[in-house]
């Protein structure tokens, strides 16, 4: 992922909606000169600004930061990991299918971090899991510890968060779409 394909996938996106740069500020709750900013390529957003964009879109993630999906199946492509500045490192691992709903994302903590994040859209499940370190998951208002190999799945149509141990941590990041709009762009 670029800030390029940022640029390019929210001006298609909002293209494609035939919304004005007002209109998409209006849906998505990001300012219209922060929505103009990010399409010039003069601003590299943050991942919050990211998701509150996909949820004003009603979109998966993956259809600002990624490219094209590949069908069930084929192998996954290979993708960077964007560190976010002052936030989480997030490398797509499948981009979202709109035959399962879902996408999946690596996410990686530093040491002692913690990042939150607001509701998604309503119907979002999350699953995490594990893959190295100690970690805790903010769920229902409560933190919830995880170690590696170890997952949990929550709403996440609800304020949630992640933080890590003094070691850090990585987990996969699950997300399952039940809302029946919810589409990906071609």
């Amino acid at each position: 992922m670029s800030d390029e394909t940022i640029t390019l996938n929210l001006r298609d996106i909002r293209t494609a909606a035939g919304l004005s740069l007002s209109k998409a500020a209006e849906a998505t709750g990001v300012s219209k000169a922060m929505l103009g900013q990010i399409e010039r390529g003069e601003s590299s957003p943050t991942i919050a600004t990211l998701w509150k964009i996909a949820k004003g879109f009603h979109l998966p993630l993956t259809a600002l930061i990624g490219e094209a999906t590949r069908p069930v199946g084929q192998v996954a492509g290979v993708y960077e990991t964007v560190q976010f500045p002052g936030s989480i490192g997030v490398k797509i691992v499948f981009p979202f299918d709109p035959l399962l709903g879902a996408e999946t994302f690596k996410v990686t903590l530093k040491p002692g971090q913690c990042h939150q994040s607001q509701p998604h859209d309503t119907g979002v499940t999350e699953e995490v899991f594990v893959l190295h370190g100690l970690m805790e998951v903010l769920r229902g208002g409560e933190w919830v510890p995880l170690e590696a190999g170890q997952g949990l799945r929550f709403a996440a149509d609800q304020p949630h968060g992640y933080r890590s141990a003094e070691t850090g941590a990585a987990f996969l990041n699950m997300h399952h779409y039940r809302q029946a709009g919810l589409t990906q762009r071609d």
